[in-house]
Parts: structure tokens; C-alpha cells; sequence
């Protein structure tokens, strides 16, 4: 997350992706006056924001379709270019990574007993 230096209004004057200095305070990357202070009123910045946001889930549609029809039997994974199957396997590949990696920070509750009733409970 990064740090946000403030005016004694309370603007911000500055961010920094480490605690460079005393005095920081540590904000969450959506904090709205940091993205005003970030963007500061740079529509072109907002929009190519907002396009990159729309292509990356624009790109997961397409990698849905082509699993897709991958499976109906309408083409092979062959069929695709060399590059478009190595861009695929590597995002494929990513995905299952960061939906490991979620399984293992998940907010759910463990299966473990509470009423000390076996289990195989903790030292």
C-alpha cells in the first residue's frame, strides 16, 4: 500500500511506495483523494484507466470463448498460431497461481472443530 504525505489542511502532497520518512500515512490503493491527487484531473489519465480496465476484461472473454469452443469441438487448441498458444498456456498457467495463492488467504473459516472434541486439535 502506499504512503501519503499531507499538508496541514490535510491535502496530499505526496506518495511514496515505502515509509521513506516519519510522519507517513499508509493509504489503500483505491483511497479516493490519493486517485485525485494521482490523476489530478487528467481525464486522458481516467480514460486510459477505464480502457485498460475494459481490455483486461475484454481479454478474459476471450480466453472463456476459446476454452469454450475448445471443448464444443468447433477448433482445436492446435489450430491457434504458436504465439497464441505459448499467450494462453502462460495466462492460463498465471491464473492458476493467483487462484492458489487466494485459497491459501481465504477469509473462509478452517473445518477444524471448537468444542474440543477430538480433531486433531493444537498442542
Amino acid at each position: 500500500m502506499p504512503f501519503i504525505k499531507r499538508d496541514t489542511d490535510g491535502k496530499i502532497l505526496a506518495v511514496y511506495a515505502n515509509a521513506v520518512q516519519k510522519g507517513l500515512e499508509q493509504v489503500n490503493g483505491d483511497d479516493p483523494q490519493l486517485i485525485e491527487f494521482l490523476y489530478d484531473g487528467n481525464e486522458d489519465a481516467a480514460s486510459r484507466k477505464d480502457m485498460l480496465e475494459s481490455d483486461l476484461g475484454l481479454a478474459r472473454v476471450l480466453e472463456d470463448l476459446i476454452d469454450l469452443l475448445i471443448e464444443k469441438g468447433t477448433f482445436r487448441f492446435t489450430d491457434l498460431p504458436n504465439a497464441a498458444q505459448e499467450k494462453l498456456l502462460a495466462r492460463r498457467g498465471l491464473r492458476k497461481e493467483f487462484a492458489y495463492v487466494e485459497t491459501l488467504f481465504s477469509e473462509e473459516e478452517d473445518d477444524f472443530p471448537s468444542d474440543g472434541s477430538g480433531g486433531g486439535g493444537f498442542l
